[in-house]
């Protein structure tokens, strides 16, 4: 291929401005390159809450946002994904102390499926009963917050540590925490894909029962 052609290839792409979800108040996350605009879609991006926010130390937060719309010159998109650095939760690590995780799927109200992560750190070494009694304040806290928040507010909740403070405050109550992190919040499925596959569900399950009077 002459240099001439490759020249022309790269006039013919456009650079679109790619804009953060309305909740993010439309920073702007970057620019990507595209031959057809069709070939933006669902192409992820990855910042830092820093790199929004303009704030050095949030940078050990990573978020991801989905491309779900095009304009003349602007990509728009989605969140998708929250995540704490390995980096960053490997330095809260302490020698003679306990780390709890868990792990929620669960709807938001309205009907976006998301799964949340919290992780606590205690000051000393807790026993099983006691990592077991705050795994479990953990879990009903983060099913109570989705269940009675959109997905946004959750969102919001996450990002801005309400819902770490929130878990770190009760079950503190159990076993002394030295602190409660959200490593980690995906957005699974949209309403209208959870909606679907409740429909499917319903046709295999009718399928079934129909089977059975046979």
């Amino acid at each position: 291929m002459s240099d001439r052609s490759v020249s022309r290839q790269k006039q013919e792409k456009q650079w679109y401005t790619v804009m953060a979800p309305e909740q993010f108040d439309r920073a702007e996350l970057g620019e990507t390159p595209a031959d057809e605009p069709e070939q933006l879609y669902d192409r992820t991006i990855e910042t830092t809450l820093g790199e929004l926010e303009d704030t050095a130390s949030e940078n050990n937060t990573k978020l991801t946002f989905r491309i779900t719309d095009i304009g003349s010159d602007a990509a728009y998109t989605e969140f998708i994904e929250h995540e704490l650095t390995r980096d960053y939760l490997r330095s809260l690590v302490r020698r003679g102390s306990s780390k709890v995780e868990a792990f929620e799927t669960i709807l938001t109200s309205d009907d976006y499926r998301i799964q949340i992560q919290p992780v606590a750190f205690t000051t000393k070494k807790a026993d099983h009963s006691q990592e077991r009694a705050i795994r479990k304040a953990m879990s009903r806290l983060v099913r109570e917050t989705a269940r009675e928040h959109t997905f946004a507010d959750v969102v919001d909740s996450v990002v801005e540590g309400r819902l770490s403070s929130a878990i770190y405050n009760e079950a503190k109550t159990i076993y002394p925490l030295r602190r409660v992190e959200i490593q980690k919040l995906t957005l699974e499925a949209r309403p209208e894909e959870v909606a679907e596959e409740e429909a499917a569900a319903v046709n295999v399950d009718e399928e079934d029962v129909e089977l059975d009077d046979e």
